[in-house]
């Protein structure tokens, strides 16, 4: 699986290669070109791969007269050199388990209950997503920061303690 995915990277890399050329010659006459192939910029290749992650196909690992890499169910397509692939479904992230072991380690899963999160995006920061659906609470607490500084010559700065109020989104 690995050998696979690090193929299906460099063949990322390789679809999205550059073609840049400089001109040589007497007052600019490009008598001569000379032309080579750069590396995409890293965002190019990062986004592809990100498509490419969020469809990655679920593989199982079959050995017969050579080592090879089916879809686990017929009815799925059958991955190409391209293609990101995985072996073993990601363990579930909202809930909490700390006995699940892998390779002799422990998960520590803690999961998202009593995380913070953010009402209004709709990234992975977000109350919809972070709280796998089991909604919010949301809570006003006392903050206290320091303001109003000066500074104060050679070496002091005094401030005050000032209080505001806050909204914090807590996941249930």
């Amino acid at each position: 699986m690995n050998l696979h995915n690090n193929e299906a990277g460099r063949r990322a890399v390789r679809s999205r290669m550059l073609r840049t050329c400089k001109c040589h010659g007497v007052s600019g006459s490009c008598s001569m070109q000379i032309c080579w192939r750069r590396l995409p910029p890293l965002r190019a290749v990062a986004e592809g791969l990100f498509q490419r992650y969020e469809g990655a196909s679920h593989v199982k690992f079959v050995e017969r007269r050579r080592k090879k890499l089916k879809a686990i169910s017929t009815d799925w397509k059958k991955p190409n050199r391209t293609d990101l692939v995985f072996l073993d479904e990601s363990p579930d992230y909202c809930e909490k388990n700390e006995t699940c072991c892998i390779f002799f380690f422990r998960l520590n899963i803690l999961g998202t209950h009593g995380r913070l999160c953010n009402r209004t995006s709709l990234g992975m920061d977000g109350c919809r997503l972070l709280c796998c659906g089991r909604g919010y609470q949301t809570r006003v607490r006392e903050h206290e920061h320091k303001c109003n500084c000066k500074f104060i010559w050679c070496c002091n700065v005094e401030c005050d303690i000032c209080r505001s109020r806050r909204e914090e989104h807590v996941c249930n």
